[in-house]
């Protein structure tokens, strides 16, 4: 690869000074050739100083169009619910999909002019782009009322270590809300914002829907752009709805839905034959007699999903019983066994924090075509600092170490390991989808736990043993890309205290794609029972 010296570099890179960088990396390079590749490495610098300016390409939004006031942090923050909040909308929106409804994003999402915490003080960022997804919402008419709080670096799924303050359960004081996109939870469960946006990675989507009593869809891998959001890996970075119903859940997915031209994790625009139809599918089920909703539709009950160490008896009966009712409205019922998933969840666990914290931590996601925060990657180096580290939550820091660690001992190796075994353990479900159209799972297998106290900052052997179990049966459709949902199905004693009663979710999984199938046993299900009193 030859460098084009397009205009004299204003950095001259002498022999003395590449020297200490071979030395580094722990190389040696002759004398002679030293003066030459000193010279293409300043022919290199004056190439990167001719670089236009990076942000006149970036998606800027136009303020006049989408007008954004009252940015302000709340006093009154709804038992930990909101990072920011602020007014924003659109002066001429494409449509009135969501006329009049108002919406949270998780704060790892940009909106330009308004702080980006990541719930965490390790960097202060204000974005000066709005995510795709923003957009898209206020082009149908929603106004975004603020920023919903999310755990530290969004590495957390109880809802304490939010640098914003711990996140409530809106059904007990007390308890966690989950997360990481707690805040979304609650305020949707409240009726504090009509619909929010979460993220999920893990699980951060689906378990604080669990745990708040409401909807969170993680889509389909690709489907929901990501452009925008702070993200941890591309290949398991999701975006999606969390709402009171599912006709909602299905309405925002489809505002959100499509091919941006950004993310590399879409099909291109051209492949996309027109915006997906989610809720005319969601209608068409709820006009159907009651015991013909779901005919034909095939439903396995996950055998491994039940399974899970610290599986709480009360949570596995509740969901097996909504599982079964799914028969009275047309559906058979059986169970399927894929026993890759309890491996799935072990390889995602060795994944993560092999590669994540390069992009989630560091700002250096390379190898992926999609638009990249570099504002964001001044402020941020090539390690964290002792400040940045400490501004960690127990979950955040255990990652960071645990990519140190496996950077030290496995280098590449173990991440790409995980990679292959993830698509043997994709294969496994795909192949149980020709016994069945939807798997079943506890979304949680134990309901919502006490809030941690101060973060257990202190103690981070006991928060993570709090986490350990939560993400079994979420994360791996993270790894695989099929599409999950989280319905609320009953409720379950708190394993603290059986007077306690908190929300049990039942997780819906599809095919690839199968985002409909998912929402259309959701929608039956909703229409038919009341969670509250089944």
């Amino acid at each position: 690869m030859a460098v084009v010296q397009t205009k004299p570099s204003s950095t001259k890179v002498t022999g003395e000074e590449l020297k200490p960088v071979l030395k580094q990396a722990g190389l040696k390079l002759a004398e002679s050739v030293v003066q030459d590749f000193s010279l293409l490495l300043t022919n290199f610098e004056a190439a990167v100083d001719s670089l236009p300016d990076d942000r006149e390409v970036q998606p800027r939004p136009d303020l006049e169009k989408y007008p954004r006031t009252d940015i302000h942090i709340p006093e009154d923050n709804e038992f930990g619910a909101w990072a920011s909040k602020v007014t924003a909308k659109c002066t001429a929106p494409k449509s009135n999909l969501l006329a009049g409804r108002t919406v949270a994003l998780k704060d790892n999402v940009a909106l330009a002019g308004v702080r980006c915490t990541n719930g965490t003080a390790m960097v202060e960022w204000v974005p000066e782009v709005d995510a795709t997804i923003a957009t898209r919402i206020m082009d149908a008419g929603a106004v975004i009322t603020g920023k919903a709080a999310c755990e530290n670096a969004c590495m957390e799924v109880i809802s304490s270590t939010s640098v914003t303050g711990p996140v409530h359960n809106p059904y007990a004081k007390g308890y966690s809300a989950g997360g990481s996109s707690s805040g979304s939870g609650r305020l949707v469960a409240t009726g504090s914002v009509d619909l929010a946006i979460g993220c999920d990675q893990g699980g951060s989507v689906r378990i604080p829907a669990a745990a708040c009593g409401i909807v969170g869809l993680k889509p389909t891998l690709g489907l929901v752009p990501y452009t925008g959001i702070l993200g941890m890996d591309a290949t398991i970075d999701h975006a999606g709805p969390m709402t009171k119903t599912v006709r909602d859940c299905a309405l925002l997915l489809e505002v959100i839905a499509g091919p941006d031209g950004w993310d590399d994790r879409q099909p291109p625009v051209e492949l996309w034959d027109r915006q997906p139809d989610f809720v005319r599918n969601v209608d068409a089920v709820a006009e159907l007699p009651r015991n013909s909703m779901l005919d034909g539709v095939r439903v396995g009950v996950l055998v491994e999903g039940f399974q899970i160490p610290g599986q709480d008896q009360n949570v596995a009966a509740s969901v097996r019983a909504a599982a079964e009712r799914l028969s009275e409205l047309g559906a058979t019922v059986s169970s399927i066994s894929v026993p890759k998933h309890i491996e799935a969840a072990i390889a995602w666990g060795c994944s993560v924090p092999a590669s994540g914290p390069r992009g989630a931590l560091l700002a250096d996601s390379i190898g992926r075509k999609e638009l990249e925060f570099t504002d964001r990657c001044d402020l941020v180096g090539d390690k964290l600092t002792q400040a940045q580290f400490d501004a960690l939550g127990p979950g955040a820091s255990y990652m960071y170490l645990a990519y140190l660690w496996a950077q030290k001992r496995y280098g590449p190796k173990l991440h790409a390991r995980c990679t292959n075994l993830f698509k043997a353990v994709g294969d496994d479900y795909d192949r149980a989808f020709k016994d069945c159209d939807v798997l079943i799972t506890p979304t949680m297998p134990c309901p919502p736990g006490r809030l941690a106290v101060a973060g257990y900052t202190d103690e981070p052997l006991k928060f993570m043993a709090m986490t350990a179990t939560l993400l079994a049966n979420t994360s791996p459709f993270n790894s695989t890309g099929h599409p999950a949902i989280s319905l609320p199905v009953g409720f379950s004693p708190a394993s603290e205290d059986p007077n306690v009663k908190l929300p049990v979710g039942m997780q819906i999984i599809g095919r690839k794609y199968g985002d409909t199938d998912c929402l259309k046993v959701a929608a039956a299900w909703e229409r038919a029972f009341d969670w509250k009193t089944s």
